[in-house]
């Protein structure tokens, strides 16, 4: 298991807490100030200020306060995607240029990976975002993913939407930056191969992983994807007429059978990923 140890200071550690708020874990070890659980890591902040990310994400969160964006390569193209990790919502991607004239924007509002960042600033910055830079934005909704995930595993369907958001993007920019990041979630080979039958491919693509502490285009379309998540589950709320909890741990298992007792599995399609573990429990 990965395990990266670091020592910050109280305001990123409370910042590290409000950003990952959702994912608060009730129990915590000895002298520890409290413990996030996500679908991929777990990280423990202590009294004594060591935070330890342990797991397979472990890279990817404590990057954060390890490495700097990369802005010196400019202007560049960035896609990200959100809500793969989450039994409720839709999968989201999000492509986007980023010029130095976007710069200003994203050093004002410390614009990093939205994983990073807690719900209420994302929906203040992302239509700023939205309104300046040039961007593409795809969301496969659960009725749709439900029906083609037996035969396109995650992975496949997220370099579908990726190479999709990109030709998009294509399209309104008419001529694309030299340099365009994609945070990798597979091996270029193997990204390839998921979309060797698409009718059109994007393939001026730089893979890198924890790209969105890197580079601003990259946290811009993490940025504008996860708003974009947020409203579209602020909608399936509304229309149920109850909150749905983000993630995919105990507190949406217990949403998920109290949802169910009036309810079909016709019905629970049209909000949540049904391949998830969480529906082989009820």
């Amino acid at each position: 298991m990965k395990t990266i140890s670091l020592t910050l200071n109280q305001k990123q550690i409370d910042a590290l807490k409000e950003s990952l708020k959702e994912y608060i874990f009730e129990k915590t070890p000895p002298y520890a100030l409290y413990q996030i659980r996500t679908s991929d890591c777990v990280i423990t902040a202590y009294e004594s200020k060591k935070v330890v990310f342990q797991g397979e994400g472990a890279d990817f969160y404590a990057s954060a306060y390890t490495e700097q964006k990369r802005d010196d390569l400019l202007p560049q193209a960035g896609s990200d995607e959100v809500g793969t990790g989450d039994y409720f919502g839709p999968v989201v991607v999000c492509a986007v240029i980023i010029e130095k004239k976007d710069m200003a924007l994203i050093e004002q509002y410390k614009i990093t990976d939205s994983k990073q960042m807690n719900d209420e600033k994302i929906r203040e910055i992302a239509p700023l975002l939205m309104k300046q830079c040039l961007y593409s934005l795809l969301i496969l909704d659960n009725q749709r993913y439900n029906e083609i995930q037996p035969s396109n595993n995650l992975n496949m369907i997220k370099a579908k939407l990726h190479n999709k958001a990109y030709c998009n993007l294509q399209k309104k920019a008419k001529q694309m930056p030299a340099f365009c990041i994609i945070d990798q979630f597979a091996p270029a080979s193997l990204y390839y191969k998921y979309i060797q039958n698409e009718k059109e491919i994007f393939r001026s693509l730089h893979f890198e992983t924890k790209a969105e502490s890197k580079y601003p285009a990259v946290a811009a379309a993490s940025v504008i994807a996860r708003y974009a998540f947020l409203v579209k589950m602020d909608e399936l709320s509304q229309k149920i007429g109850m909150t749905i909890p983000k993630g995919a741990h105990k507190e949406v298992d217990a949403f998920l059978k109290k949802y169910m007792q009036d309810h079909t599995l016709e019905d629970l399609a049209a909000i949540a990923k049904l391949h998830f573990k969480n529906t082989a429990k009820i």
